[in-house]
């Protein structure tokens, strides 16, 4: 298989074992990419909602972070600007991965999305996007 060289950015929760597998698995299908922490990168409206566009709102937050497992945040009462804004504040509310190629933006690890962008095979019924229930999503580094 031919891969054309693009330039990827794969924006993970430092220690998660889903974004692991996830990154594996671009690696066994010859993807490079460069690897940041979603927590620590300074985020803005802007940024955030280019990831974000033509998704709903639960489509967006992070359902395993411990603010809305343990119901401090119910994702209904708040409106994708100010869950948006609290993303900011709080990026472990944001869905991960998200992943950049070149001009196009990855909200969660969207196989199908990810193949058109990287001109990849993957399986799209392999199931890599969870959330593992051995990851705390507590640590905020």
């Amino acid at each position: 298989m031919f891969y054309v060289k693009k330039s990827v950015i794969f924006y993970e929760k430092p220690g998660c074992a889903g974004n692991k597998k996830q990154k594996e698995l671009l690696i066994a299908n010859g993807v490079e990419f460069e690897v940041k922490s979603m927590l620590s990168t300074k985020w803005d409206s802007a940024t955030l909602n280019s990831f974000f566009d033509g998704l709903e709102k639960n489509q967006i937050v992070n359902q395993f972070a411990p603010q809305v497992k343990s119901g401090e945040i119910d994702i209904d009462k708040y409106s994708k600007d100010e869950l948006v804004k609290l993303m900011i504040k709080e990026p472990i509310l944001i869905k991960r991965p998200l992943i950049q190629v070149d001009d196009i933006k990855i909200c969660g690890f969207d196989i199908p999305k990810l193949n058109n962008a990287l001109n990849l095979h993957l399986d799209t019924k392999k199931e890599v996007g969870t959330c593992q229930s051995s990851d705390s999503c507590t640590s905020v580094e």
